[in-house]
Order: structure tokens, then sequence, then C-alpha cells
């Protein structure tokens, strides 16, 4: 392996490959195309809302952006489908469509597991041809999901190295993990949703949007099987998880093809993380109820989505 002092060593495709069978989970659950949410039962429904305490709720979906951008190159579409301007009987309505290619930087959306295949197959071990087309997924689709329920973590990264925000191209490697758990307190565990946060949206506020496909910080391949092991059922980040550019020679978004496609882990984009972290540190708690509930899109490979932190 080589070194690269922003995203972490660099890691071949023979590595990634052995990386990938050493954290692969096929044939483990009842419902594969639940994945790792499969960990998550009533009674961990339960622990997580005994988190709830002051009743806060604090949104983590960005809003819907219809501006184009270096960060956003397939904005959202929103206009309006009815202006009231149709002749009575009253009442007169208002009525607007909603439209986006929501796999991408700019839209807060769940990744499920038909999402992406590597070297051909979907989580599981399923033929991606014969499992998606044109019609959607037969395997893995955003339907089987269904509401995602459960403890979120927050690893609120910024914080714990004392600065606004991590710079794109920063990996976040397994050392970084166990030290933020000991600086905020928290410790993963089964079940868990693990939010990531790097700073993006302040930095993006104060400095203006980039290129993220480019350039963005986020997970390096190295502290995947921690998190693995941990038995963390979703990963979630102000960014796409990812640290980009890629450390792996030949991969794109191997945190992606990790978690979804060896561990069937469904990932949470594009959140908006800065009010949760200010909720967090004047809590003096980085452990909260997570509810996302994606939209039920029989064979839909994801969906936008408006999650909330409540503490």
């Amino acid at each position: 392996m080589s070194s690269n002092p922003d995203n972490g060593p660099a890691v071949s495709r023979r590595e990634f490959d052995e990386l990938f069978e050493a954290v692969r989970t096929w044939g483990r659950w009842p419902a594969p195309g639940r994945g790792a949410w499969n960990r998550v039962t009533a009674d961990h429904v339960r622990a997580a809302a005994s988190l709830v305490r002051t009743g806060t709720v604090v949104p983590i979906g960005r809003p819907w952006d219809t501006r184009p951008g270096p960060d956003n190159t397939r904005p959202a579409l929103h206009h309006m489908s009815d202006l009231g301007d149709v002749e009575p009987p009253e009442p007169s309505a208002y009525k607007d469509f909603l439209g986006a290619d929501y796999h991408g930087k700019s839209v807060t959306h769940l990744d499920a597991l038909s999402h992406l295949a590597y070297r051909g197959l979907l989580y599981d071990g399923r033929d991606a041809r014969g499992s998606v087309g044109a019609g959607g997924a037969r395997f893995g689709s955003v339907q089987e999901l269904g509401p995602l329920v459960t403890r979120g973590v927050l690893l609120d990264l910024p914080a714990v190295l004392g600065v606004d925000w991590l710079e794109p191209g920063r990996a976040v490697h397994a050392a970084d993990v166990t030290a933020a758990e000991r600086a905020l307190g928290v410790t993963l565990g089964d079940g868990d949703a693990v939010l990531l946060r790097s700073g993006r949206f302040r930095r993006r506020r104060e400095l203006g949007p980039w290129d993220c496909g480019a350039a963005s910080a986020g997970w390096h391949v190295d502290a995947v099987p921690l998190l693995g092991e941990r038995g963390v059922c979703l990963l979630g980040a102000d960014g796409d998880s990812d640290v980009r550019p890629s450390p792996v020679e030949g991969v794109h978004s191997p945190v992606h093809t990790l978690a979804i496609t060896a561990m069937g882990v469904p990932l949470l984009d594009n959140l908006d993380l800065e009010a949760l972290s200010a909720a967090c540190a004047g809590a003096g708690r980085y452990a909260f109820l997570l509810v996302a509930t994606p939209l039920n899109v029989p064979g839909g490979t994801g969906s936008p989505v408006n999650p909330v932190a409540v503490m």
C-alpha cells in the first residue's frame, strides 16, 4: 500500500477484494433483502425510544434543492400543477409536482440494497441484471426496508478535533472512531445507525459549494471492519460516506460497496448534521432516537427521505 496524506493509505484492488470477503455477510439473514436491518428488533426500538428526554425533534434532511451547482448536477424539480385558477365550485386548489434523480450529492436520500452491485452481484450474491430491470428492483428494494427506527449515534469529528470542518479529501479511519467514542462518551453497538459529521454544510455555507464527487471527507475502507464488528445497521453522513478521491484503485465508491453490497448496510446520504451537532453538544450526549421513513416505492433502489433525530 502507498500513502496519501489526506485520504490515507491507498488500497489495491486485491486488498479491497480481500476486505470485501472479510466483511461479507451473505447468507446470514432470514430476510436478505433487508440485510443488516434484520438486526433491529422491537427491543432495539424500545431502547432507542428510552433516549427521548426533552422531546426535541431535530430535522437532519436537506431542503429540496432545485438550484444547479457543482454539487447538484441533477437539480430536483418543483413546479406548480394547479394555481387555483380553475372555475369553482369552491374551494380552489393549489397543487405542486415534485421529482428528483435523487442518487447524487444534493438530495437527502436512502440507498437500498439494490442500489449497488460489485462484480455483477448485489448483496447476498444476487445477480444484479436478473434482479434489477426497467421495472425496478425485485430484490433489495426500499420497500423491503420500510421505516427505519433505531438508536442513532453522531460521530462529530470536527467537534472531537476542535475544527470547524474536515477538509475535502480527509479520510476517517478506525482509530478516529475509537477516539471519537472516548471524546463523545458513546460506544457504537448492535443495531445502531452511525451518522458521520464532517462539517460539509458549515463549510459550504461559509465558503460556497464545490464538486463533492471529486473531493469530500468520509470513511476510509479501513474503518469498515470495526463498524461491522460493532453490528452497525445503517450508515449516514453529511457527504455520501465515502472519502473522495477514492483510496481504492478502480473502485469509485468503496465504502458504498462494502456497506451495501458486502454487509447489507443501507446508507443515508447528504444529511445536514449542523443542527444535530449543536443539539448534541448542548445536551452533552451523542445518542438519540433516529427515525427515517423512506417513500414506499415498490422496486425502488432508494428514496428521498427527511430523517429526524429525537432528543
